[in-house]
């Protein structure tokens, strides 16, 4: 890891909150990182953290994340502008812009099932290195990787994923970097923000510490480096679905 995505000192105290997006990401990002993201479509994004990521201008960028956004939004913003080199991903086909940079061989992807992405997430946070699954045995996904038999079952050796910098989407936090995830949004965020030796989250609502009852936390505010604070995001609707009129 690079000297400018070193762990902070708040980690370690109170003084998290960041004014403003750009100045979260001030110190921490630059070319060649991996970063995590967090989000499922465009459920959970950290919207203003990723135009952030877009302006500072961070290029060959490893991204890992679900998806990769819409064109224009999301993630998709980082490929408009060729940020991104390679995606570790499990679904991509809501993007143009990205199914013509594969096709094209102008970017790297590592399709992931979508459990074996999570667990790979979850694993890097824990520190466990490798883990068997039997999810991808006997298909493109097993090719290359080191396959065991438990029990008369088949099994992949998958390894665990860590990031630079993760970017993490919650609801609300306390100023300790506690947080609390809203419904679906929760998705992918715990494990990416786990999986990051550096992670600034965007949130909707700052409250003090001990506003937020400790059983109601979902992730504890020592996985948490940098918060900022993002009170109206656009939240778009991936595909937007109503019933015919009569």
């Amino acid at each position: 890891m690079s000297e400018t995505s070193a762990a902070p000192s708040s980690r370690r105290g109170p003084g998290k909150i960041s004014p403003d997006a750009a100045s979260a990401l001030h110190g921490l990002v630059a070319d060649g990182q991996t970063l995590a993201v967090g989000g499922f479509g465009l459920c959970g994004i950290p919207e203003a953290l990723i135009a952030a990521l877009r302006d500072s201008g961070a290029k060959d960028l490893t991204v890992i994340s679900n998806n990769a956004g819409v064109d224009g939004f999301g993630l998709g913003m980082l490929l408009a502008t060729r940020q991104i080199r390679k995606m570790i991903s499990s679904y991509v086909g809501e993007n143009k812009e990205f199914e013509r940079q594969y096709l094209a061989g102008e970017l790297e992807l590592e399709f992931n099932p979508q459990g074996t992405l999570a667990e790979r997430l979850r694993a890097g946070g824990a520190g466990i290195p490798a883990f068997f699954t039997a999810t991808g045995y006997g298909t493109i996904v097993a090719e290359g990787k080191e396959t065991r038999e438990f029990d008369g079952k088949h099994y992949v050796l998958e390894t665990a994923l860590r990031a630079d910098v993760s970017l993490v989407k919650a609801w609300k936090a306390d100023t300790a970097g506690n947080l609390v995830f809203r419904k679906t949004a929760r998705n992918f965020n715990p494990a990416v923000a786990m999986a990051g030796k550096v992670c600034v989250v965007e949130v909707e609502e700052i409250v003090e510490v001990g506003s937020i009852d400790p059983d109601q936390v979902h992730l504890p505010g020592i996985y948490v480096d940098r918060i900022v604070h993002n009170a109206s995001p656009e939240k778009r609707i991936e595909q937007r679905t109503v019933r015919a009129t009569a």
